[in-house]
């Protein structure tokens, strides 16, 4: 079912070094498993290491992996959206978005595109259902992300038992339309915000076992996450809740 090479995953790479290889090692066994797949990194001028050249390497060993150098990108969305743009205009008809660092296990790849072969327009990996875990987090980042899940179920009406993890794909249609679509989110909140938006389409959530311990979540990112999140909340109030597609 798989084995067209129409799907793609879209992985932003910013001071990847440690974790690099077992990271790559990972992935490319499950490619080899399923014989099909393209891998887009995206780098930009937050990876201070040598991430880039890692990536360059490998790309010109094997070419599943593609690496996107984006010095313009502003956030962590604008690397989402680039890795996006480009597995779409290569004409992938199933786009799956992934963190490095083994923080989000490639082995749960198979699963996702399972789902998005079953009739489903979205897959949305999810910690918080029978199978899913990220007990490896720090305690305050898990209350922040089970917190932040209630929060915008009961704020934005939407139905989701985690709405706050970054392992989720799409169909291509989808794509195309959150592409053409004015994100407000710079940071964190990026991944609320696109389930909010889709919450109409065919869906499924995913489990998924979170790893890796989580970065700090900066002060600017817990403000642009209230501001996006009052803002659906208020126009929701005024019955012109936006949604895509």
């Amino acid at each position: 079912m798989y084995f067209d090479n129409n799907w793609a995953v879209v992985v932003p790479m910013a001071n990847e070094e440690p974790d690099f290889v077992p990271f790559v090692t990972t992935l490319s066994r499950v490619l080899d498993r399923l014989q099909s797949g393209t891998v887009y990194f995206v780098v930009d001028t937050v990876s201070r290491d040598r991430t880039l050249e890692l990536c360059q390497e490998l790309s010109r060993r094997d070419p599943r992996f593609v690496t996107i150098w984006a010095p313009e990108n502003r956030n962590v969305v604008d690397a989402y959206m680039r890795g996006y743009r480009a597995a779409y205009e290569a004409g992938h008809e199933l786009i799956i978005e992934m963190d490095a660092g083994l923080s989000h296990d490639p082995r749960a790849l198979p699963m996702f595109l399972r789902v998005l072969n079953e009739g489903n327009e979205c897959a949305f990996g999810s910690r918080y259902i029978n199978g899913g875990s990220m007990a490896d987090s720090p305690l305050k980042r898990r209350i922040l992300s089970k917190g932040g899940s209630i929060l915008a179920n009961l704020l934005l009406g939407t139905r989701l038992k985690d709405m706050t993890s970054g392992y989720q794909g799409f169909h291509r249609h989808i794509v195309g339309a959150l592409l053409s679509y004015p994100l407000r989110s710079t940071a964190h909140f990026y991944q609320t915000e696109v389930r909010y938006l889709l919450r109409r389409t065919r869906y499924m959530e995913v489990p998924i076992h979170y790893k890796a311990p989580s970065p700090r979540v900066s002060r600017g990112a817990i403000r642009n996450a209230i501001a996006v999140l009052m803002y659906y909340f208020i126009l929701r109030l005024v019955g012109k809740a936006p949604h895509v597609p």
